[in-house]
C-alpha cells in the first residue's frame, strides 16, 4: 500500500476509477484507428487514393497518438475536397446544387455522379458513385471530421496528452505512475474529473464517425453485389 493511502484511504478506489477509465480512453481510441483506415481503404479502392493506413503507437502518448488519427482526418478531408471541386467542375451548376442538397434522394445523387464520376477517376465502378456521393454529396462526413479532430485535439492539449499509452500488458501501479508520478488525492481526483469529461466528448464524436463509416461500407456492398 503506497504512503499516502494511509492519509487517503479512498485512493486505491480512484486509482482503479483511473485505470478504468484510461482503458476506455485506450478502446475509443484504438477504436477509431480501425474505423479510419477502414475508410481509407474505401477511399483508396474506389475513389483512387492513396492514402497511407495508420498504427497506434502502443509506447506513445496519448497526444502522439491522437495526432496521428488527426493528420489521417486531414488526409482524408483533403481528398474528399478535390473530390468535391472536381465534382463541381464537372457538372453544371444546378445538378451540383442537388448533389449538395440534403433533400434529393441518394438515388438520384448516384445518378447525377455516375454521369462524370469516370471523367475524373478514369474509370469507375457503380460503387465509386456511391461513396463520393455519400461522403462528398452529403457534407454530413466532413462534419463527423471535423468534430472527431477537435474531440481528439482537446484529448491531446488535456491533462491526458502526456499519459503514456500501452494498450497490452500495461498494470494499474504502472497507469497511475503514468499518469501521475505519484498517488496524492488531488492528482487521482484531477485525472477522474478529466478522462469523464473528454470522454462524453471523445466518445459522441467516434460512435457517429463509426457509424457513418459503417453506412459507406454497407452502401458500398450493395453497390458490389
Amino acid at each position: 500500500m503506497a504512503q499516502s493511502d494511509f492519509l487517503f484511504p479512498d485512493n486505491p478506489r480512484r486509482r482503479q476509477e483511473v485505470a478504468r477509465l484510461h482503458q476506455q480512453l485506450l478502446g475509443c481510441l484504438l477504436d477509431s484507428f480501425q474505423a479510419t483506415n477502414e475508410l481509407i481503404g474505401v477511399l483508396n479502392t474506389h475513389l483512387g487514393c492513396r492514402l497511407p493506413p495508420i498504427e497506434m503507437r502502443r509506447q506513445g502518448t496519448i497526444k502522439e497518438n491522437c495526432d496521428a488519427v488527426i493528420e489521417a482526418v486531414r488526409g482524408i478531408q483533403t481528398e474528399l475536397q478535390q473530390v468535391d471541386q472536381a465534382l463541381r467542375d464537372k457538372l453544371e451548376p444546378t445538378l451540383y446544387q442537388k448533389l449538395r442538397d440534403v433533400k434529393e434522394k441518394e438515388t438520384d445523387k448516384v445518378a447525377i455522379v455516375q454521369k462524370v464520376i469516370s471523367a475524373i477517376l478514369g474509370e469507375a465502378t457503380a460503387a465509386a458513385s456511391a461513396v463520393a456521393v455519400r461522403l462528398v454529396g452529403s457534407g454530413a462526413t466532413e462534419g463527423l471530421l471535423h468534430k472527431l479532430a477537435a474531440a481528439l485535439g482537446h484529448i491531446g492539449a488535456s491533462l491526458l496528452g502526456s499519459v503514456g499509452v500501452a494498450v497490452l500488458g500495461l498494470g494499474l501501479d504502472l497507469i497511475v505512475r503514468a499518469i501521475l508520478g505519484a498517488v496524492e488525492k488531488s492528482q487521482l481526483q484531477a485525472a477522474i474529473k478529466s478522462y469523464e469529461a473528454h470522454l462524453v466528448e471523445f466518445k459522441s464524436a467516434s460512435d457517429r464517425y463509426h457509424r457513418a463509416i459503417a453506412e459507406v461500407t454497407d452502401l458500398v456492398r450493395l453497390q458490389t453485389r
